[in-house]
């Protein structure tokens, strides 16, 4: 099982930005942590009013953007100019290129969310946009899944995206059989296999791993199903 606590990630605090990386991002580099499957890059980032990442440039990357406070204001190369407010999930497939900048949409208070990159399965193609607001409909909900449609936004990789939510009390086995899996926490306490789990904490399963997790209050986490 592969263990991420919360406070052993990468932290770079810019005054504007605070963000926290799950794996090897920018300056910070640990060859323990350069990613988990095809998931590249988490980042939990918090960003002052007003203030945000100037337009620059990716390619070959399904990048995912979940807002967990705030308003998050997007402009692109493909003309898109949209903003993504707290419980929204946006995707940014680059494929052969796109530019692209992320302000903090309000003026007042700052904005968090996570950045979250993927490797596609396939290189090229053209980049595309798509946004949505998705409706929790059960405990686990897919939000990202390789086939889209009406009720999550599609990737270009075999991965789907669960938003998992648990009341206090509540227990959730997840099992990844011949797959891999990982969990990143937003909010509340759960317990698993003698771990408690809280806010940034992420865990790894593969070889046919489970985790039983039990919720000591109001649970909010991102399953990733990976291949």
């Amino acid at each position: 099982m592969y263990l991420r606590p919360a406070n052993e990630r990468g932290h770079a605090n810019h005054g504007w930005l605070d963000s926290h990386h799950s794996f090897s991002f920018a300056n910070y580099h640990d060859p323990k942590h350069m990613g988990f499957s095809v998931l590249r890059v988490i980042n939990d980032d918090q960003v002052q009013p007003s203030m945000g990442f100037g337009t620059h440039g990716h390619q070959d990357m399904e990048i995912i953007s979940y807002v967990m406070q705030g308003r998050l204001a997007h402009k692109d190369s493909e003309g898109n100019v949209e903003t993504i407010p707290a419980g929204d999930v946006q995707i940014m497939s680059a494929g052969t290129g796109i530019q692209h900048s992320e302000f903090n949409g309000s003026d007042q208070e700052a904005v968090k969310f996570l950045q979250i990159w993927v490797l596609p399965s396939t290189a090229g193609g053209a980049p595309r946009y798509e946004q949505k607001t998705i409706a929790q409909t059960d405990r686990m909900t897919a939000i990202v899944s390789p086939s889209g449609g009406d009720s999550a936004v599609a990737i270009k990789q075999d991965m789907t995206l669960y938003r998992l939510m648990l009341n206090a009390g509540d227990t959730q086995t997840l099992e990844v059989g011949s797959r891999r899996g990982y969990l990143h926490v937003i909010e509340g306490q759960a317990r698993a296999g003698g771990q408690q789990f809280g806010p940034g904490d992420g865990v790894g399963l593969e070889n046919a791993e489970a985790l039983t997790l039990d919720a000591d209050e109001a649970f909010t986490a991102l399953w990733f199903d990976l291949p």
